[in-house]
């Protein structure tokens, strides 16, 4: 309406922040991560510290175990599952890609799963490797460490370069600086009812 709250004071007294989260009974967070909006975790899920986890990711450990470790990243809508017994899990400063669907695999310390990719059961991706978007990494594959992954089905390519090895950590970088950011600054508010005159863009490192 015209007269919608435009102060942030009044607007966080709203409730339309988006839909809840949804935790399970058997869940450990760590301190300074972030589980946004629409997120399901659980049951046997365990979050290190610093991760963040997108809106609308699922993380369902009702079979078998979830563990990210500190600094990594769950973007928006992916899916973690596994099988009874078998763990899946990302290391540190692991970064999983919009969309991405991971099964009772591993991904290892600072590699990148792309946009859409699927790592299927007992699969391994090395350390700072890179599985490309849209990749489907078959049940049982290694991903060679610091090499790229594409195609259907996906097959180490190359050895990546200095240069890209670069980019993928700094862009896993402005995920911590995101969920930090989040943490500071995220609360519910009512939306606001026109876009403010000369609006000012976020500042994104």
């Amino acid at each position: 309406t015209a007269d919608h709250p435009r102060d942030p004071a009044q607007r966080r007294a709203g409730l339309e922040f988006g839909r809840p989260v949804t935790i399970g009974d058997n869940v450990w967070i760590g301190g300074g991560a972030i589980v946004l909006p629409g997120a399901t975790v659980g049951d046997d899920v365990i979050v290190g510290a610093g991760c963040y986890v997108g809106p609308f990711a699922s993380l369902r450990a009702d079979f078998g175990r979830i563990v990210l470790h500190a600094g990594a990243n769950v973007q928006d809508t992916c899916v973690v599952h596994g099988f009874p017994f078998a763990d899946t899990v990302i290391e540190e400063e692991g970064h999983i890609g919009h969309g991405a669907v991971l099964h009772a695999c591993v991904v290892r310390r600072g590699a990148l799963v792309g946009i859409n990719a699927v790592v299927m059961d007992e699969a391994e991706i090395g350390e700072q490797a890179i599985v490309a978007a849209g990749a489907f990494v078959r049940a049982g594959m290694k991903v060679t460490p610091r090499w790229l992954a594409s195609g259907l089905p996906a097959r180490n390519q190359r050895a990546l370069t200095e240069q890209e090895i670069a980019g993928k950590r700094e862009g896993t970088l402005i995920y911590q600086d995101l969920t930090r950011r989040c943490l500071a600054s995220m609360a519910q508010v009512h939306p606001l009812a026109a876009v403010e005159p000369q609006r000012a863009r976020l500042p994104v490192p």
